[in-house]
């Protein structure tokens, strides 16, 4: 499949900021076998003082833009055509649970890939017993990691509620595991906490999501989301696998990627600081669009 894909963000600030500095992650990725970013831009308004390109340690474009002068707003555009490489679930090739920590030691590598990263907890990602407990329910004896992973998936998303008033972005996994309720954020924080409680090295897709309109319907400009979904670890004839819990499938075509990590925090499309004393407005508007 081959999308044009357009982001605008839009930041307004109560006062003028006098400054800022700000790191941007919102490009696709190129990823051999899965997607081809085929061009790509990000621009902002008004333009910066200082801007840099770079790629962070999990292999992730980004883009770091400084403001010295006063603005009242700030708008981030992203436009990128990618091309998407369809991909089927294989033959289940990764290990059983107990047998999981052998093909963990025999991994020597703490590259960007390496599942030793993914294993324990993260800046926002506690061990939260809770969470645990339900993991442990889930998973039965003999069962593979991978037959695991999508049983988490699966009770995760007939458990849970999609609710965008249920949470916000600095929601810790803990209380959205009490509400049972949340975002795709939260559908992927606690999906990673639970494999991670077993052992199962997982971490956290950053990226954009096609959605279709209802039968009959037009699609809306600026209705699609960025999304996020879990990847986990599945030995080291299985590698990586992508599973979406919000959805309850896995990471296909309209799945773009924008980046890996092992939370929120390590892919945020928008992070920094800047000066004011009064309060700010957000909105986000994404189209994902086929190209014939």
């Amino acid at each position: 499949m081959l999308y044009d894909i357009n982001l605008k963000i839009t930041y307004r600030y109560e006062v003028p900021v006098s400054g800022g500095r700000h790191l941007v992650r919102v490009l696709p990725v190129s990823i051999p076998g899965r997607q081809r970013l085929i061009a790509g831009s990000v621009t902002c308004q008004p333009a910066p003082f200082e801007r840099s390109e770079s790629v962070d340690f999990f292999a992730n474009p980004t883009t770091t833009i400084l403001f010295r002068s006063a603005h009242d707003d700030l708008v981030i555009r992203m436009q990128a055509r990618v091309q998407a490489e369809p991909t089927a679930l294989s033959a289940d090739l990764s290990p059983s649970l107990a047998a999981l920590p052998a093909e963990l030691a025999a991994c020597w590598s703490v590259d960007a890939k390496s599942p030793h990263h993914f294993l324990g907890p993260s800046p926002l990602l506690a061990q939260v017993p809770e969470i645990a407990a339900y993991a442990r329910e889930i998973a039965r004896d003999g069962m593979t990691v991978q037959q695991i992973g999508l049983a988490i998936c699966d009770r995760i998303h007939r458990d849970f509620s999609y609710d965008t008033d249920a949470t916000t972005v600095t929601t810790t996994p803990a209380d959205a595991f009490k509400l049972k309720g949340g975002v795709c954020q939260d559908f992927t924080h606690v999906m990673i906490v639970a494999l991670r409680s077993l052992g199962i090295p997982a971490g956290y897709v950053s990226g954009f999501l096609r959605t279709l309109p209802p039968p009959g319907k037009e699609r809306l400009e600026g209705a699609d989301a960025m999304h996020a979904w879990v990847r986990f670890w599945c030995g080291t004839t299985g590698g990586w696998m992508e599973f979406d819990p919000t959805n309850n499938m896995p990471a296909g075509t309209d799945h773009i990627v924008v980046g890996h990590g092992r939370d929120y925090g390590d892919v945020a499309p928008v992070i920094g600081v800047l000066k004011s004393y009064g309060s700010q407005t957000t909105e986000q508007a994404v189209d994902v669009i086929p190209v014939e």
